[in-house]
């Protein structure tokens, strides 16, 4: 029972300095030159690894940014899966409820990360649509339209999807961007960028357990946002909802109610 208690308290150093070696000595015993080997392949697997999966936030931070960042997500943040598909969630899950923010961090950089994360998390997803009962071809106004499990919508303070080296704004935008990403049947992810209102609409759609239609939804949301011209929202509406099918954020229709 000492020797596997001793096993442990061993492991649990190694591991520690593998996070810190500045602020914790490496286990006794163990030769520097191959401690280092362990250090820096540990440190840089996850450091070009997490660079992959967050390739627009690696890509406007200087080597240094990045560096410590990471190193930061190796002291602070104890991960719950050793998976390395899961390992962008933790990081994301880091910078939005462990990170302590630098004076020159972005201001929009959890909402780039999280944009990031869902496209990679979107790719993955082993959500599949069931086309039981669904009509690809239905009339989106009299029928149920139906959103695909593989799309999601999203409202952010910045333009995450414009977001580049040539592009880095320092406000908020006054009203929020709504962006519905999306997986097609070919398995390449998209985004559509929406306003207020086709927002509302596609939530409506996903939120619709009455099964309504599309004019029904339509009329109802007029209600709720107060649109003065009830045809022109069904007419707008019935030409956003034709969008969203045309890129699979819709799959098609039900019979309604």
């Amino acid at each position: 029972m000492d020797e596997q208690r001793d096993f442990q308290d061993k492991q649990y150093a190694f591991a520690a300095h593998i996070r810190d070696p500045e602020n914790v000595l490496a286990p006794a015993g163990i030769e520097d030159r191959r401690m280092a080997i362990y250090r820096e392949l540990f440190f840089n697997n996850l450091y070009n690894l997490l660079g992959t999966f967050f390739p627009v936030l690696r890509k406007i931070h200087s080597d240094a940014q990045w560096h410590r960042m990471i190193r930061d997500f190796l002291k602070g943040h104890r991960a719950k899966t050793p998976y390395f598909l899961q390992l962008p969630e933790e990081f994301l899950g880091f910078l939005q409820t462990e990170y302590t923010t630098q004076e020159d961090d972005f201001a929009f950089l959890t909402e780039l990360a999280h944009y990031e994360y869902a496209e990679l998390a979107l790719r993955v997803s082993e959500e599949e649509n069931d086309m039981t009962g669904i009509d690809p071809d239905g009339d989106l106004l009299a029928n149920t339209p139906v959103k695909s499990v593989v799309a999601w919508a999203f409202a952010y303070h910045f333009p995450v999807h414009r977001i580049s080296t040539g592009y880095l704004p320092s406000e908020p935008l006054q009203q929020p961007v709504y962006l519905a990403l999306y997986r097609g049947s070919n398995d390449k992810v998209g985004f559509l960028e929406l306003n207020a209102v086709s927002a509302a609409l596609l939530d409506a759609v996903d939120c619709n357990d009455a099964a309504l239609s599309g004019e029904h939804i339509l009329r109802k949301l007029a209600e709720t946002i107060q649109y003065p011209d009830v045809d022109a929202l069904i007419k707008h509406g019935a030409v956003a909802l034709a969008e969203m099918k045309q890129l699979e954020i819709i799959t098609g229709t039900k019979p309604a109610g």
